[in-house]
């Protein structure tokens, strides 16, 4: 501990505190209101649908619908197999540096075609670039990925809150890793109960992932790179570009899977005591957006 606090000061003494004040159920926010409902409930406004194959704004054959107060993904509605219409949900506004909070479960079975890896499998994206820049034939975002899992086999280790990057890479334990997933230290979770997890990202620089609680990983320096992405606008893809915001978005593969308390604080704003939008819980200065 003493090493991290040397390396990376506030930073990672905030993710400490952060992490402390989670595994208490006691969020930052969560007495004072500082917390933001990114889904209303009742619909999917301010979300945009981006399904490979399709253009985006098609929410392809209802994929992601809303039912009892869930952001629901189902393929019900598809026509044969599954045919890689991997598809991702983005809330309409881009974050660079927040606190992320959402509950999901995994439900009912894999559509037929989909491949086998994405058997209890689906997650969340952010820093991902604006889903109107992605080709209708681009199959994933360029993106960092919180990966869910859930446990297939009983003992057989699975764990939850692992790092994905389609397109991108990350600094690990020092180094650019070159896999494109990594594990989490999360225990395995079974069948359909209700996971929380979180994600804390500080821009360019440190992000924690938290399960139930606990942190699971952290990681830091994300940035546009490696491979997995496919058919994408090279003028969108610049390899080393170091990523300081993106789009949020729900993830599809071709398992059922339920989004609930989807809540996010933003961490970026106006630092100016003076002005009229000053609030004391920002860590990242944005100058521009004070009001006097």
């Amino acid at each position: 501990m003493v090493h991290c606090i040397k390396e990376w000061g506030f930073l990672t003494l905030l993710i400490s505190l952060l992490g402390s004040c989670a595994a208490q159920k006691s969020l930052p926010g969560q007495a004072t209101g500082l917390w933001q409902d990114l889904f209303n409930g009742k619909d999917l406004t301010n979300w945009t649908a981006k399904v490979h194959h399709f253009e985006s704004g098609d929410n392809h054959a209802e994929t992601f619908r809303v039912e009892d107060g869930m952001i629901i993904v189902r393929y019900d509605k598809y026509e044969g197999d599954f045919n890689d219409r991997f598809g991702h949900l983005y809330y309409d506004e881009p974050f660079g540096y927040f606190h992320l909070k959402l509950e999901y479960r995994f439900v009912g079975e894999l559509h037929p075609g989909a491949p086998s890896y994405t058997l209890k499998n689906s997650g969340i994206m952010f820093h991902s670039q604006d889903p109107r820049t992605m080709l209708k034939e681009q199959n994933w975002p360029i993106s960092v990925e919180m990966q869910f899992l859930a446990g297939v086999e009983e003992g057989k280790s699975r764990p939850t809150g692992n790092m994905c990057s389609p397109g991108t890479d990350v600094v690990f334990q020092g180094k650019i890793d070159p896999r494109h997933c990594i594990s989490s230290t999360s225990k395995t979770y079974y069948g359909d109960q209700w996971v929380t997890a979180e994600a804390i990202v500080l821009g360019d620089s440190l992000i924690t992932h938290l399960i139930n609680g606990d942190t699971v990983l952290q990681y830091t320096q994300p940035q546009i790179g490696g491979g997995v992405v496919d058919r994408f606008d090279p003028a969108i893809k610049k390899d080393g570009r170091l990523l300081k915001q993106g789009f949020i978005a729900l993830q599809s593969e071709g398992q059922p899977i339920d989004f609930r308390n989807i809540q996010i604080i933003n961490l970026k704003g106006c630092m100016d005591p003076k002005a009229d939008n000053y609030k004391s819980h920002f860590i990242k200065s944005d100058p521009d957006a004070c009001q006097y």
